[in-house]
């Protein structure tokens, strides 16, 4: 099962060690916000609708983000768009909790956005550059597993430093700058992958432009449509789950945590086995699998409220809700050239969260005047459409353009 870990050149393997870890302290950064809504909130005097907002402009600032250091890795190279992200939002993280206002709140979270973009563009290519196309599948799923174990891990820290030690929830996000002390060891000990290096000393001309002609254009549009939808309704259902299983299904702060814990088993396990799917019959039949039941899970789930039953559904909803991801990074790969993979993976990947900016206003404001189940149908409704889109999306497996 793991001979395609030690087949891999040490460089391979360093490189997918570093794209996630810096994915897992990223998923770490930017979920504890979603943990920490109903006590900012009340802290704050925030509305839900504002609490969403401030996380719809997270994400648009992510779109931004991923562009300019998709860029940067394209010019610069992969490792230091990957150790600047890094440091990008672990020190925004921290300034969270110096907040005081909401339009504080959303300055600091805006910034952290930035970084937050970043970093899947530049892991991502820097991953998909260093392993051979009969791996980059699994490869790229277990970089995209890593943001499983961040928003657990997130789970977590919420409940040490609150629960356990007593502390508030600005303490929470302090301990959000750690993962700045990484991007050492990335400047340190990561190379440039080979592919890169050879694309910069013999530029072939590609320019950002290459992306919006034709034949790429159209699969350009139907990729960033797919994954707008995609994002639409993983962020959201899954800024809003801390709260609906708080408020709707009546669990304690303990109870929470652990439920969320929970769904990130099911969400890493479904990154997995996405790889191993992908690359035995397809991205295109993996994908529109994992959407299908997903759209089904997920209406299940936003209508129970017995807390056993939310149990047993969250990691089913996470497995088959985020799996499909880990495919992205492989197609998008697979379509475009070296010298402007990363910027393409960064516009492809982070416009779909401009699209999905407005899911966690928009679930705030649904809940509050229809309640949890109606606003998280909706996410059945964008799953749906996402598989859709895979009619004007080609296979790509096993096929890398230089």
């Amino acid at each position: 099962m793991f001979t395609w870990w030690h087949d891999a050149t040490p460089a391979a393997r360093r490189a997918l060690i570093a794209a996630s870890i810096g994915w897992t302290l990223d998923a770490f950064d930017v979920m504890l916000y979603a943990l920490l809504i109903p006590i900012i909130t009340k802290d704050l005097g925030l509305a839900s609708a504002t609490a969403g907002k401030v996380q719809s402009a997270t994400l648009i600032a992510s779109a931004v983000g991923g562009l300019v250091f998709g860029v940067v890795a394209d010019r610069w190279g992969r490792t230091r768009a990957l150790m600047l992200s890094v440091l990008f939002y672990s020190i925004f993280t921290a300034a969270c909790g110096f907040a005081t206002t909401a339009v504080g709140l959303a300055v600091f979270r805006i910034c952290l956005g930035l970084g937050m973009g970043g970093e899947w563009a530049s892991g991502a290519a820097l991953v998909s550059e260093t392993w051979s196309d009969r791996d980059r599948g699994k490869a790229l799923a277990y970089m995209q597993s890593a943001w499983a174990i961040g928003y657990a891990l997130a789970a977590i820290v919420n409940w040490l430093v609150q629960d356990v030690f007593g502390f508030g929830w600005r303490t929470v996000f302090f301990v959000g700058v750690l993962p700045a002390f990484y991007a050492i060891w990335v400047q340190s000990r990561v190379e440039e992958p080979a592919v890169w290096l050879h694309a910069k000393r013999h530029d072939r001309g590609a320019s950002f432009a290459t992306i919006f002609k034709r034949p790429i254009l159209g699969i350009t549009i139907a990729l960033t449509l797919m994954n707008s939808c995609t994002m639409f309704a993983w962020w959201g259902l899954n800024t809003w789950v801390p709260s609906f299983l708080r408020g709707t299904a009546g669990l304690g702060d303990a109870a929470m945590n652990g439920f969320v814990v929970a769904m990130q088993v099911g969400m890493w396990f479904g990154y997995v086995s996405f790889g191993y799917v992908g690359d035995a019959i397809g991205r295109r039949r993996a994908y529109v699998m994992y959407l299908l039941v997903a759209a089904a899970a997920v209406l299940a789930y936003s209508w129970s409220r017995t807390p056993w039953l939310l149990f047993v559904l969250g990691p089913v909803v996470a497995f088959f809700g985020t799996g499909y991801f880990s495919g992205f990074g492989a197609v998008t790969a697979e379509v475009y050239p070296t010298n402007v993979r990363a910027t393409a993976q960064g516009i492809t990947y982070n416009t779909g969260r401009i699209a999905s900016a407005g899911a966690p206003w928009l679930v705030g404001s649904l809940s509050q005047t229809h309640g949890f189940g109606a606003a998280l149908s909706v996410i059945s409704v964008a799953l749906v459409l996402a598989a859709g889109f895979w009619i004007f999306i080609p296979e790509t497996r096993r096929q890398i353009t230089s």
